[in-house]
């Protein structure tokens, strides 16, 4: 009560940031007379000024107005858009390093330019971060325009994209990118061997596009580069042979965690099935260490039959299983489970088995976007995670007020007992609305509801599109006609992300259709009859009441079923949304609905009817609060494991940088040197012990083998008053003047360039068996618990243990590998390019003999007596057209090119042969 009086009184703290930006917005309306009166060039060179003004030590904030204003004004003449008020404050927040919270259709895209174009001004860059490759090319073609009409640069990433391209995009002011490829990019940098092959510069400022999405939703699957493992296709078909004969006795499946376990009745019928398929050794149990490689496997077969279902949780298209994202609906193309999960499931739909890869790079997109310096964000809905936003992130989420009111109906929602009685009520429903031209978005949560209600639908007569993960490819265009009059789309998870539903339909799409319809009209001619008509179908929808928004089941996360709602009633226009659920829906069937069906019950419901109260309502939004609670449990488990290995992987990517960006490493391999010495002294030395004590024969073998010298260390132990560190110094001494004779042979320019590529070789080879034994032990230290020992103080000591090893085999490889090298002999160089030669002119035969065979041999003169339409493939061409050749004296040869076979007859290309010469 008497926080419901505060509020009135003082606001929340959501108005109170509010109104903290209206006075600056008042500034920057009161800059648009000014800025209207600057001709082109004049906004671009208010960008330099900017620019100036900042190295000179004044401060972004200071500068927003300004630059706030002249953002607005080159969009307003590159778009013809004018920013409304709330979309400055939009701005201003992310500018801040907040989430805005827009409603749907209320101009995200233009607001982000705001913040994008002042922070650019530093020149350090901003990523503007999007859900998939088509909107971030379209954001950056549409947004191209206001920043050029600013006078900056715009780039965009995509994949597969030329490494130049990609480049000179990370180079431009304003970079449109994919959450995936910015965090691919970002691991591949971090594997490259020359500091001019990378391509990300700094992570100074990004704002993430549906925020929500990218950063909590998909903060669960870390970004993997992999590489083939050993192919074990054979094990998977035999394993996944053995799970259709499972009963239900033998496993228990929870739904709620989405795990599946195996009884104690279920391992001995495995067990004794294993063995009899010879799978199992005889003799072996399941609970033989030995055995962990079948049980995993198996275990993963049950997963993927059980908890993974064909046409939601994964499709099969063109041979693959390619997995659905769970938010969106999209096909996530490229993704794949990991542990040989994936591998599980295409042994259970009977395609290609391709093999388990091992990690090669791996970050999560908390701890990759956690590297900005300052990061924003915007989305639809953001509210019901903000404790997770600013627990993880640091960022607070504003609710930016709508530019004009609301005007949607939201509607409780109709509970039936059973899903028949729903899916025939929603028919019945859209008929309804259909009759009355009343555009329908129908939501639903799988490819499979979404087919089966548009079955029902065509048995009912009406027209209407489907929208999912199998058609995806006309997303947009589908989503575009969604507000057409009388139009019924069923979209599976993904109502209209990325292109609004405007009533009547989007007109810019009628544009394009006509135009490329009617190729001989003028295009003006046909965008003014299509605006005009335009005109009359939105105010006949608007007259219908507006988009409808249907959704058949409630998601796990508010968030879904908000964004779903929110795509009806954008910008003040009419609209309606109702939940249609029932009993037997996967969210009200795990939590506890068996109460609420006796409640039913008891009240008499006859067939058809529906129960519809706000009790209802708030009674499933607890539920969802806390599925999304027990996720945020999860997530922020995977993150506290993921920042121990992440500490190490911001120490090893930094040490490969600096790596790359030093010319001369020999400081750096001199220390490993001497530590590696330390290191063997003390093992066959040991400190406070007696030269008759030690290890002298162990001491000159690991001499030899580690540091490639032959020391007289056994003749040093019978000296007196040799002890450690004179045996320490004297093996220094040897070892320095050996790599020192390498630099000479080598030159040092040579051997810098050696020791630089040895150094980055076996980081990266010991990082990637690092990251191979910490996901050993991460999927093992759980059982530590059982000693009631906490897993992750557990896994921090030991991965802390480890790293030291690493860093310890990492100096000793580096050492005994440098000590190895040497100049080839001119000898092994003669033989080397002799054996060079012979491929080259056994290549050369080879071409010779398919071309022979392949064409008829060119004469010398052509039948018209004109010189040869094409070169012949023997130095007799020379001959011909050189006056005075000879193939002994290379001053006749003229000037051949690098390709052509050599003058001398040798066979073997200029440049392999006399060419090499010059």
């Amino acid at each position: 009560m008497l926080g419901k009086l505060a509020r009135k009184v003082f606001g929340t703290p959501n108005d109170r940031k509010i109104k903290a930006t209206r006075p600056i917005v008042d500034k920057i309306n009161a800059l648009e007379p000014e800025f209207e009166k600057l001709d082109d060039a004049g906004l671009v060179a208010k960008t330099a000024e900017f620019r100036e003004r900042l190295e000179k030590g004044e401060s972004l904030d200071h500068l927003l107005p300004e630059a706030f204003a002249n953002c607005r004004e080159g969009a307003k003449r590159a778009l013809g858009l004018r920013a409304f008020d709330v979309q400055l404050m939009g701005g201003i927040f992310l500018h801040q390093g907040n989430i805005a919270e827009m409603k749907t259709g209320e101009g995200k895209t233009l607001m982000s330019t705001f913040a994008a174009y002042l922070n650019a001004l530093t020149g350090r860059g901003v990523h503007i971060v999007t859900v998939n490759d088509y909107l971030a090319k379209r954001d950056a073609e549409w947004m191209a325009k206001v920043y050029g009409a600013l006078g900056l640069t715009t780039g965009v990433i995509y994949p597969q994209q030329p490494e130049q391209e990609k480049k000179a995009a990370y180079e431009c002011d304003i970079t449109y990118a994919t959450n995936n490829e910015l965090g691919f990019d970002y691991l591949r940098d971090n594997m490259k061997s020359d500091i001019r092959q990378m391509h990300q510069r700094d992570h100074y400022f990004a704002i993430v596009d549906e925020v929500d999405s990218i950063l909590i939703d998909e903060a669960r699957t870390p970004l993997i580069i992999s590489g083939p493992a050993d192919d074990r296709s054979d094990l998977y078909v035999a394993i996944d042979k053995l799970i259709p004969e499972l009963n239900e006795d033998h496993y228990e499946v929870d739904e709620k965690t989405r795990n599946v376990s195996f009884t104690d009745e279920g391992n001995e019928y495995l067990e004794e099935h294993l063995h009899a398929r010879g799978l199992l050794p005889e003799g072996q149990s399941l609970y033989d260490p030995e055995s962990t490689t079948v049980v995993h496997h198996v275990n993963q077969a049950i997963r993927a039959h059980k908890l993974f279902l064909k046409d939601k949780d994964y499709i099969v298209r063109d041979g693959e299983a390619m997995l659905i994202d769970e938010f969106t609906g999209r096909m996530m193309s490229g993704r794949r489970l990991s542990d040989g999960l994936h591998q599980a499931i295409e042994a259970k739909e009977g395609l290609e088995i391709k093999p388990e890869n091992v990690t090669l790079a791996s970050v999560t997109f908390q701890n990759y976007f956690r590297l900005y310096e300052k990061l924003g964000g915007m989305t639809g809905t953001a509210s019901t995670e903000a404790d997770e936003f600013m627990e993880i992130y640091g960022l607070g989420v504003v609710e930016v007020p709508t530019n004009r009111p609301i005007a949607r109906i939201d509607e409780d929602d109709q509970v039936y007992r059973t899903a028949r009685e729903k899916y025939a009520a929603i028919v019945e429903e859209i008929k309804l609305a259909h009759e009355r031209q009343q555009p329908v978005l129908l939501g639903t949560t799988s490819i499979e509801k979404s087919e089966m209600l548009s079955q029902m639908l065509t048995q009912a007569g009406v027209p209407h599109n489907v929208l999912n993960a199998r058609q995806h490819e006309k997303e947009a265009q589908i989503v575009a006609d969604a507000g057409r009059l009388g139009a019924v789309t069923i979209a599976t998870n993904m109502a209209g992300r990325g292109t609004d539903i405007k009533l009547g339909g989007n007109v810019e799409f009628k544009i394009m259709e006509a135009i490329e319809a009617n190729p001989d009209r003028h295009p003006d001619d046909i965008r003014a009859e299509i605006e005009e008509a335009h005109k009359a179908d939105e105010q006949a929808v608007k007259d219908a009441g507006g988009l409808f928004v249907l959704a058949s089941e409630r998601h796990e996360s508010r968030r879904i079923d908000n964004q779903l709602r929110g795509r009806a009633g954008r910008q003040g226009d009419p609209g309606r949304s109702s939940f249609f659920l029932s009993l037997e829906d996967d969210l009200m069937r795990i939590f506890g609905s068996d109460r609420l069906d006796k409640v039913l019950s008891s009240l008499g419901m006859k067939e058809g009817e529906a129960i519809v109260h706000p009790w209802v309502n708030k009674s499933l939004e607890r539920a969802q609060a806390k599925v999304e609670g027990r996720n945020f449990d999860m997530r922020k488990q995977i993150l506290k494991f993921d920042d121990v290995m992440n500490d190490q992987r911001k120490m090893i990517f930094a040490q490969r940088r600096e790596i790359m960006e030093s010319t001369d490493q020999s400081e750096i391999i001199e220390d490993m040197r001497e530590d590696v010495i330390e290191d063997l002294v003390d093992t066959f030395c040991p400190p406070r012990s007696y030269s008759d004590q030690w290890d002298l024969q162990g001491l000159y073998a690991a001499c030899i083998e580690k540091l490639g010298i032959d020391v007289p260390v056994m003749a040093w132990g019978a000296e007196d008053g040799v002890d450690q560190d004179v045996v320490k110094e004297r093996i220094t001494e040897a070892a320095d003047a050996f790599m020192a004779s390498k630099e000479e042979a080598f030159g040092p320019d040579n051997m810098r360039s050696i020791e630089k590529q040895v150094l980055l070789q076996t980081i990266d080879k010991k990082w990637r068996e690092h990251l191979l034994t910490l996901e050993h032990l991460r999927s093992v230290i759980g059982f530590r618990s059982y000693a009631q020992r906490d897993p992750l103080n557990e896994y921090k000591n030991e991965a802390f243990q480890l790293f030291q090893n690493l860093l310890e085999g990492l100096r000793e490889t580096v050492t005994e590998q440098l000590s190895q090298i040497r100049p080839m002999t001119e000898e092994e160089r003669q033989q080397m390019m002799a054996e060079l030669r012979e491929q080259q002119q056994a290549m050369q035969a080879a071409l010779r003999a398919q071309q022979e065979a392949a064409a008829p041999v060119l004469s010398e003169t052509a039948a018209d007596g004109s010189a040869p339409t094409e070169a012949a493939a023997a130095p007799v061409e020379y001959a011909n057209a050189i006056p005075g050749f000879d193939e002994n004296d290379r001053s006749t040869w003229g000037n051949p090119g690098r390709n052509d076979l050599c003058p001398c007859g040798s066979g073997e290309k200029f440049k392999h042969c006399h060419g090499s010469l010059v």
